[in-house]
């Protein structure tokens, strides 16, 4: 599998885990241990926020990830950026372009930044 693909892979265990609301478990064991997400209101929250947060969240009913592109930042981090489009039962689509960076930890990828920049 290439590195394009396992990160995508992860990216949408990341989404299927929201579509099922166990996105706190989910981001909660993939962020690294001082990883971020910044957020399109602003916010800013390390992992253990992320994962309180994700625990009462609203589900997303259907998420679709399109034109991802990966960066090579060595050999042991990366980053994924893609537009992201997911959509709850009632309301608007919410469509962001999304970069998620990726550190290898532990013997596996770890989730070191994320962030959404809000699409018009």
């Amino acid at each position: 599998m290439s590195l394009r693909d396992e990160l995508l892979e992860l990216e949408h265990a990341g989404w299927r885990s929201l579509c099922e609301g166990t996105g706190g478990d989910f981001y909660g064991r993939t962020m690294a241990e001082r990883g971020l997400m910044v957020l399109v209101d602003g916010s800013v929250l390390d992992r253990d926020a992320v994962a309180a947060s994700l625990s009462d969240a609203p589900r997303w009913a259907s998420y679709e990830i399109t034109e991802p592109r990966l960066l090579v930042l060595g050999d042991d981090a990366a980053s994924l950026v893609y537009t992201g489009t997911a959509r709850r039962e009632q309301g608007d689509d919410f469509v962001a372009s999304m970069a998620s960076t990726y550190v290898r930890e532990g013997g596996g990828w770890r989730l070191a930044l994320y962030q959404q920049t809000l699409r018009p």
